[in-house]
């Protein structure tokens, strides 16, 4: 009869976990990565309870669990919160539910509203699910011109304008000219931006596995992309862009450039991350050529009657969004470092 045990993980089985999550798991992630518990503490100071199950000493199924408690968005233990992907990253059904059922006695005792798991398969049928969100992932060849032909042809053209307007993309080697690029770019959408602390920590931990790509024109920095790097893949994830970027395509050129050095890096795999249906950035990725597939956020209730909806779509944020808008970033972003790290 195997025996498992239920663990938390302490510092010295990072590398023990991420061994797993990258090299053994194929249900793994970047959202997976330890690297996540040192960043959310250190960054919003969230309560962490990542757990695994070890069997016959070895790691068989990991689940990152995150506690985010707020008067204004509730109370929810999320697998994770600031990623795309969660829940269980397993290779054992039976380890898969004694992690579960951790999560689910973890979450009773802190009397959340809610556990979620942020899953690219479903994987209960009877938790609700929240089906708003899609994933954008597709393969990339080493040669660019073939990427090129890849692309649609009314999309290749939006790249081909960027490229006839000479624009430049260089590799920033701090995060300043992002975040001042990003920050504004988040406020015009009426979004708090996250503190430019989280960022930088991002970087401190991930190392290699986090870059941000610059593109200029004329020596002014008019678009700039956070991506991140697992096994095969890369990540856009953090992208903004000023005005003046949509008349020269800086958006496009952008994500081309991207693909074009991590073609040259060795990297096959492009995650074009999550987005809503029917929103700009959906429409965008599908110009791309990628194809959505829906992404399974499912709860578990706890305190909570329904799942929760802390996103721009609930009615209730829209006057806020719009308020948000119309302030100067000079304003918002010292505002956003007291709501975003509960926007997760």
């Amino acid at each position: 009869m195997s025996h498992y045990q239920i663990k938390e993980l302490s510092t010295e089985q990072y590398a023990a976990w991420d061994e797993f999550v990258e090299k053994q798991c194929p249900e793994g992630t970047f959202f997976h990565k330890a690297g996540w518990k040192t960043v959310i503490e250190k960054a919003f100071k969230h309560p962490t309870h990542y757990i695994y199950a070890e069997k016959n000493h070895k790691i068989v199924a990991v689940l990152p669990l995150v506690q985010v408690k707020s008067f204004l968005f509730g109370n929810n233990l999320t697998s994770i919160p600031f990623g795309v992907y969660g829940g269980v990253a397993s290779n054992d059904p039976e380890a898969t539910k004694l992690l579960e059922d951790r999560a689910i006695e973890i979450a009773t005792e802190k009397k959340v509203d809610a556990l979620e798991c942020r899953n690219r398969q479903s994987r209960h049928d009877d938790w609700p699910t929240k089906d708003l969100y899609f994933t954008f992932r597709k393969a990339f060849s080493e040669d660019d011109e073939e990427n090129l032909k890849a692309i649609p042809r009314k999309q290749r053209a939006m790249v081909r304008k960027g490229i006839k307007a000479g624009l430049q993309s260089e590799m920033e080697t701090g995060i300043e000219q992002f975040f001042d690029i990003y920050a504004t770019s988040v406020r015009n959408l009426g979004t708090p931006v996250f503190p430019k602390k989280y960022f930088k920590i991002l970087r401190e931990v991930f190392q290699d596995d986090c870059d941000v790509l610059l593109i200029k024109h004329e020596n002014e920095t008019i678009a700039a992309v956070m991506n991140f790097y697992f096994n095969d893949e890369v990540l856009p994830f953090y992208g903004g862009s000023l005005p003046q970027a949509r008349r020269l395509k800086g958006n496009d050129f952008m994500y081309w450039e991207l693909m074009c050095r991590s073609a040259k890096r060795g990297y096959r795999l492009f995650d074009f991350g999550r987005s809503k249906k029917g929103t700009g950035a959906f429409s965008f990725k599908k110009n791309w050529g990628f194809e959505p597939a829906p992404l399974y956020y499912q709860y578990h209730l706890v305190q909570a009657t329904e799942m929760p909806e802390i996103n721009p779509n609930n009615p209730k944020y829209k006057i806020f969004i719009k308020a948000w808008k119309k302030l100067p970033t000079s304003i918002a972003n010292p505002l956003a470092t007291l709501l975003s790290p509960y926007l997760g």
